[in-house]
């Protein structure tokens, strides 16, 4: 089984592109908290996320830099080689869920919109 669930901050503001389809993916930064070796302090571990279609426009519309989501997806595994002939490899998760747990962008006016999540998480 190919599952990931990761709650965490995101560590940069969404960056979203559309496919010469014109699909809409968004790629996300995110962090998660894991206790450093001698347990003293958290140190982040950053985890690469895909999202797509209208869950993707979603994400880019309310999300930013420091909210904290939680994410339900796959992993997926990549490679290729770039220009210069170096293999590249890539691992990254493409989310199925996004949940946003943190107030949102704040919308013109003032007010801070309030997103229902993209799809709710069963637990």
């Amino acid at each position: 089984m190919n599952s990931v669930f990761l709650v965490g901050r995101l560590g940069a503001d969404p960056e979203i592109r559309r496919t010469t389809a014109g699909k809409s993916v968004c790629n996300l930064r995110v962090a998660t908290d894991r206790a450093s070796k001698d347990g003293a302090k958290q140190e982040p571990d950053w985890h690469r996320v895909v999202v797509w279609d209208r869950q993707a426009e979603t994400c880019e519309r309310y999300l930013e830099k420091g909210r904290m989501v939680a994410i339900a997806g796959r992993l997926q595994h990549r490679s290729w080689e770039d220009d210069k002939g170096a293999k590249r490899h890539s691992t990254e998760v493409v989310a199925h869920r996004v949940q946003f747990f943190s107030s949102g962008r704040r919308e013109e006016g003032g007010s801070h919109a309030a997103p229902r999540a993209v799809q709710s998480f069963p637990f």
